[in-house]
């Protein structure tokens, strides 16, 4: 159906525009009459420009932390006694994201239009995770949507705290790998030629490793943009590829098995699989469509297809503790509370506790890994430019063993 755009005038005279989705123009005008609106202009909107308009909005990609936000002001309001469409509409006037802003207030169109707020949220699958709106459903079915909206902005604040965490960490290696590499470039480019031509002038055969150098040195001052190109075009193949299925599988499966990687990598998915699952089962969603949730929510796709075989197993009829624990990457902590809490029937509760234990784990082993990476890249930056200087001090000792 097309898209309008109207101005109207309120029944206290105030001005107001918007747009609206209808098949036509009296469709637009009748639904604006049953809001108590007088239509002043109704026109539709070219869909090329707004096609335009919502591809550019695709690059402000909505962040967790506007997520959790969404969800607590959600709660505070809910809570407060506010209504879901009066909710909406603060939430579309306050909101910064332009994504996010342009997303609520098509939500906002859709329950005024007589749609529930969870099959409004759906019609924007790009925009609000999988999680959030499978518990949205949730919440409208049983009636607690408030402390649905309160259990997800303390997710998605625990989710943003755990990401900012590992940005956090990965900052020093990534100063040092820069620095790493601007001065390995800057003594090839502007040190090697001078020492080199230096010792050529003189006579002096130059050695293997120096001869090697002054290659590399040559290739990057001649086919700099050459090299530029495609290291681009590798970054973006390799981007591209870490998307495909097959891409994460084998990223993840490496992060897996790196000793440097591999303890804060499961902590980190033990955490969300807790926390996640613990939230669902809370809220009334059946086992097995919560371990298909939390498949999706985990972060790792070799995890993911381990959980969804779980799910099968769940399916045929044995405990969760059992095939969780065969999957032999979760510590087996988790497996041993799964089985307390199956048999003592708060599962939902042993899980929040555990996912507690291990949200203060992943702080200790990011920090592990942060002390880890900092020596190592030191080292490595060592090992690179003390080998560019040995390569350039080697024709210098042949220098003196001739002059001596």
């Amino acid at each position: 159906m097309p898209t309008y755009k109207y101005k109207a005038t309120a029944m206290d005279g105030k001005s107001i525009e918007g747009t609206e989705v209808a098949n036509s123009r009296g469709e637009v005008a009748a639904l604006l009459r049953g809001k108590r609106q007088f239509p002043v202009k109704i026109e539709e909107v070219d869909a090329s420009k707004d096609t335009g308009r919502q591809s550019l909005m695709l690059f402000k990609a909505v962040k967790i932390k506007e997520i959790a936000i969404f969800c607590r002001q959600f709660h505070t309001m809910l809570n407060s006694g506010v209504s879901i469409i009066a909710c909406l509409d603060i939430l579309r006037r306050q909101t910064g994201n332009k994504r996010l802003r342009q997303e609520i207030y098509n939500v906002y169109e859709y329950v005024q239009k007589g749609q529930t707020l969870s099959e409004a949220m759906k019609a924007c699958t790009d925009t609000f995770p999988p999680l959030l709106l499978n518990m949205v459903e949730a919440g409208e079915a049983s009636g607690n949507l408030d402390a649905i909206m309160d259990r997800m902005a303390e997710h998605y604040e625990k989710e943003n705290k755990i990401n900012n965490k590992v940005k956090t960490a990965m900052v020093y290696p990534i100063i040092l790998s820069v620095l790493a590499v601007s001065v390995v470039v800057f003594l090839l480019i502007f040190v090697m030629p001078t020492f080199v031509g230096m010792f050529q002038s003189s006579g002096v055969v130059l050695p293997l490793p120096t001869r090697i150098l002054l290659l590399v040195s040559d290739t990057i001052v001649s086919y700099w943009y050459m090299i530029a190109a495609a290291a681009l075009l590798g970054v973006y193949g390799i981007r591209l590829y870490m998307k495909s299925n097959d891409g994460r599988y084998l990223f993840d499966s490496i992060k897996l098995r790196l000793p440097v990687v591999k303890d804060t990598a499961i902590k980190i998915a033990t955490s969300r699989f807790s926390r996640t699952l613990s939230i669902l089962l809370a809220s009334g969603i059946p086992l097995l469509e919560g371990l298909e949730i939390v498949s999706r929510i985990v972060g790792n796709k070799v995890l993911e297809n381990h959980i969804l075989q779980a799910m099968s197993e769940v399916r045929k009829g044995s405990p969760l503790s059992r095939p969780i624990k065969s999957i032999g990457y979760f510590p087996p902590m988790l497996d041993s509370m799964i089985q307390i809490g199956e048999e003592s029937g708060a599962l939902d509760e042993i899980l929040y506790r555990t996912a507690n234990f291990y949200d203060e784990e992943v702080d200790t082993a990011i920090q592990k890994l942060t002390a880890m990476l900092e020596p190592l890249m030191i080292v490595v930056m060592a090992i690179m430019i003390g080998a560019i200087i040995i390569a350039m001090l080697l024709p210098m000792f042949d220098m003196i063993k001739t002059i001596q």
